[in-house]
Formats: structure tokens, C-alpha cells, sequence
């Protein structure tokens, strides 16, 4: 079964425009023109086909790996709701993890709040990509809508 990755790092809201998702890893060059490029992977934990965070790393073209990191589903509150919901308790084998067996119809992350591990990659994709993260592609990424602005009112007065 299939984990939905597209779909998964769409719901991350990352800014990166030169990325692509293949397979269950996703591809980014978050700053053009440099040879660093940002990969990330779902990292397994000890139970087949289950996954407990993220897998980041930086890799350069002809060094490979630069530098790795792992961010866990648990460190982040990214399935705390709906393990509180469900009654999941810490130490158990589904608690802030999520496998490939689903709900049909449901994405096998389903319950996911990404908000934690979206801030976390934005900071450390800060230390290697300066710049990446920009407030306009923050508030893209966002729901945020803005107001229109109120016209100005011209008075009746002239100014000299």
C-alpha cells in the first residue's frame, strides 16, 4: 500500500518551487545555483512498515551525505490528538507512529498535525539553506488570508 507521500509533504506546506516527491522521499534545491539539495525519507522504527518521523539530510552531488538529522512524529506532537483520541498510550507500538495499513479512503497519516515538523525543518533548512525561507513563501504556505485595504477617503479641503 502505498503511504501517500505527495500527499504528505504537501500537507508540510514546504516553499521550496524546485522539488519533486518520488516514491516515498522528497527532493528539494531549497536555494538555486548552489550543488546542495535537501532530501527527506520516512524513518522506520523497529515494527515493519511503520514509520516514526522524519529523515532529513543534506547532500551534496559529489560528497553525498553532509549532514543528517531525524525528527520523531512524538518529539513534534504530530499524532498527539489522535493518539489521545484513540486512547494510545506512550510505550506502546502504534503511539506516534504511523504504518501503511489504513482505513480505505483515509491517508495512513491521517490524524496528522504537521505544524511542529514544519517549523523544525524550517529551522534547520535555515542553518543550510540561508534565505530558503522567505515571509512570502511562509504566508503561502499558511491559511492566513489577508483584508483589502480600506480606501482612502479624500476630504473636501484643499491643501496648499
Amino acid at each position: 500500500m502505498s503511504l501517500q507521500a505527495p500527499e504528505f509533504f504537501d500537507e508540510l506546506c514546504l516553499p521550496f518551487h524546485d522539488s519533486t516527491v518520488v516514491g516515498n522521499t522528497y527532493y528539494a534545491a531549497p536555494v538555486p545555483g548552489t550543488p546542495l539539495r535537501l532530501r527527506i525519507d520516512f524513518s522506520g522504527t523497529v515494527y515493519a512498515d511503520t514509520y516514526g518521523g522524519l529523515r532529513l539530510a543534506v547532500v551534496h552531488p559529489d560528497r553525498g551525505e553532509i549532514d543528517v538529522v531525524a525528527l520523531s512524529f512524538v518529539d513534534h506532537g504530530t499524532f498527539h490528538r489522535r493518539d489521545e483520541a484513540h486512547n494510545t498510550n506512550p510505550n506502546t507500538s502504534g503511539y506516534g507512529t504511523f504504518g501503511k495499513y489504513h482505513r480505505p479512503g483515509r491517508p495512513p497519516w491521517d490524524g496528522a498535525v504537521t505544524t511542529g515538523l514544519r517549523d523544525a525543518i524550517e529551522q534547520y533548512t535555515a542553518v543550510w539553506f540561508p534565505g530558503a525561507w522567505t515571509a512570502s513563501s511562509r504566508m503561502a504556505g499558511r491559511t492566513a488570508h489577508t483584508a483589502p485595504a480600506k480606501p482612502v477617503a479624500r476630504s473636501g479641503a484643499r491643501a496648499r
